[in-house]
């Protein structure tokens, strides 16, 4: 535990054995203590439940996970964990709530009373959780970035020369630190002997925005840290995953390229699938398409297929691709090594690491999985395609918190990159500083195209932003604005198409899933979605300034709810303020367009206060019973 962590406990604990010594001198520090106490167990509750995913605490992680699909996510190791945070966190609550009300009974000076609140007020302010909620904001707030242009460069869609096939493996978690003999002896023997014919690129960072699986993926092929808009805006809602931007797998598919991925765990989680199929993929296979191709279809673990039988299947697309004899792409993500401990493939000869006399579970998955990694790769070397194929093994992102989080985070972290290159043309270490939004500007520069994309360059003829610009990790902080403007929402809305069969809203050039509220300000739309964990539009809607103005469209049935009159069924578009009678209208079944209108009527306060009240009243239709 870190020492601001130690000292704002610290704080709390002596402000509460001063009111259990000395009392609280009236209703108003009662209630003032009790609410700020409150505000820290929930803090903290939430920094350390964060934390057991992330071992970072609250960060962008946390936040894009929660406002996007978390379909597919393997959520049985945390359940437990889950329930007896949150059963902790309710006994602490009604142990303060017992100690302040007991205290209240003893009378003091004032000045007890006062004290009292300012420490527990100063653990409010010096608990990790308040920075880090603090940073989170401050970088959404941050000067535009205008410079992010300077260094965004968009490459040529085109790959000249002969078309190497290429094979992409993400390494669900797996960095270079697992390869040190020193602190994890005899780990790695079989990757690390593939590793040995490599171009290995010792010196790969993890930046801000690319340090989860989706993020890491966007990173490697777009060179663009990832920052989804703040308030909900979650990808699988969005039509296109930052639509319009040139990422690798759109140069492959102009240059000729097939593209498939294959991964055991399902598509829909964080948008994996979306991202995909808007740049350039073919093919993209998930749980729900690979399973029923199993001999036996139970074979899975929480997240989904087990890394041999992923990487079977894998196999057997490689050789049929390879028979075609157009040039392919292949990408695939492991999954077996994902925290909090991972899972062991029944194929493995190496399936336990012995650590300090007990087996850990998250090295034991470490030492599977990278013979099931290395057996893939040597079946592709042994295989008559190899000459014409390259091989990347990448680190989709550093371990999160683990049973061997103590030990890694002992080192100077590295991602883990290096390729094979079948003509034997590269091979040897490469020591330049560099980060994973280079690596998708050094493959493609492999492959004979440019030698840069986003924010990545080549490691192989280019500098890499890490090593020219000292401070990229601060930049890329300040640039958090212009990485979501990327994604293109419009800042204006006058007319806009409806598609049911869909269910997609379009506006200006953007196309979104419904339900949705567009929050409309001065020359910026945000668009708000119901997601898992996220609060109904109508709570979001009720959160709503009397002076802003919205676009809602969903079924008639809700909105009639909060202005009774509306059309009963089907689906309408309100738009207008909270504090007047919004502009309502029925979509034909078969779709419809049309002209945004917003009332020009004079706004009120009662009528402002009755409609917030019922928005937060209001449950939505399928939430019923």
């Amino acid at each position: 535990m870190s020492f601001p962590a130690l000292f704002s406990l610290l704080l709390f604990a002596v402000s509460i054995a001063i009111c259990l010594r000395k009392g609280i001198t009236n209703l108003f520090w009662l209630v003032g203590l009790l609410a700020t106490s409150l505000a820290f167990i929930l803090l903290n509750l939430i920094h350390y439940a964060s934390n057991y995913f992330t071992g970072n605490g609250i960060n962008d992680s946390v936040l894009y996970t929660l406002t996007s699909n978390l379909e597919g996510a393997g959520m049985g190791k945390y359940l437990l964990p889950g329930l007896a945070l949150l059963g902790g966190l309710v006994l602490l609550f009604c142990a303060v709530l017992w100690v302040l009300l007991r205290a209240r009974r003893l009378k003091n000076r004032p000045v007890y009373s006062l004290i009292a609140f300012a420490l527990v007020s100063a653990s409010l302010v010096i608990t990790p959780a308040t920075g880090e909620i603090y940073t989170m904001i401050k970088s959404r707030h941050a000067d535009k970035g205008e410079e992010f242009y300077t260094y965004y460069k968009i490459p040529s869609t085109l790959i000249s020369g002969k078309k190497r096939n290429l094979v992409y493996i993400y390494a669900e978690s797996f960095e270079r630190t697992y390869f040190d003999e020193q602190e994890f002896p005899g780990l790695t023997p079989d990757l690390a002997a593939v590793k040995q014919q490599a171009l290995d690129f010792s010196q790969t960072e993890q930046l801000p925005g690319t340090g989860y699986t989706i993020a890491g993926m966007v990173a490697s092929q777009c060179g663009i840290p990832l920052f989804a808009p703040f308030d909900g805006n979650a990808a699988g809602s969005v039509e296109g995953f930052y639509p319009g931007k040139i990422c690798l797998g759109d140069i492959l598919k102009a240059s000729g390229y097939a593209l498939s991925f294959y991964q055991g765990a399902d598509l829909a989680f964080a948008g994996k699938g979306q991202f995909l199929t808007s740049h350039g993929f073919d093919q993209v296979f998930g749980r729900k398409e690979l399973q029923p191709r199993l001999k036996d279809p139970a074979y899975v673990n929480d997240w989904g297929l087990y890394d041999d039988s992923l990487l079977d299947q894998v196999y057997q697309q490689f050789e049929t691709l390879s028979e075609k004899g157009q040039p392919f792409a292949l990408f695939t993500l492991t999954v077996d090594t994902h925290h909090p401990d991972g899972y062991v493939s029944r194929s493995c000869r190496k399936n336990a690491y012995m650590d300090g006399g007990k087996e850990n579970k998250s090295l034991s998955a470490i030492l599977c999985n990278q013979e099931t990694v290395a057996n893939f790769i040597r079946r592709i070397q042994q295989s008559p395609y190899y000459k014409d194929t390259v091989i990347v093994v990448s680190s989709d992102h550093l371990a999160m918190n683990n049973t061997a989080w103590s030990r890694l985070t002992r080192h100077d972290r590295k991602d883990l990159f290096f390729i094979l290159d079948g003509s034997g043309a590269q091979h040897g270490v490469n020591d330049q500083p560099r980060s994973t939004l280079d690596n998708g500007a050094t493959v493609l520069d492999l492959l004979g195209g440019d030698n840069f994309i986003g924010l990545g360059r080549s490691t192989l003829s280019n500098t890499s932003l890490v090593a020219t610009t000292p401070t990229l990790s601060d930049k890329i902080t300040a640039w958090v604005p212009a990485l979501i403007e990327l994604w293109g929402v419009p800042k204006s809305i006058t007319r806009y198409q409806v598609d049911p069969a869909h269910h997609r809203f379009s506006f200006s050039g953007s196309t979104f899933t419904y339900p949705l509220v567009l929050k409309i300000g001065n020359r910026k739309i945000e668009p708000k979605f119901e997601t898992y964990l996220l609060a109904p539009l109508t709570q979001q809607l009720s959160e709503f300034r009397p002076g802003e103005l919205f676009v809602w469209v969903d079924a008639c049935a809700r909105i009639s709810l909060i202005w009774p009159g509306s059309p009963p069924s089907g689906l309408c578009l309100a738009s207008g303020k909270l504090g007047s009678r919004p502009d309502i209208r029925q979509i034909a079944e078969q779709g419809d367009q049309g002209t945004v209108r917003f009332p020009l009527d004079k706004h009120s306060d009662t009528l402002y206060q009755q409609t917030v009240a019922q928005l937060k009243q209001a449950t939505p239709p399928a939430e019923k019973g």
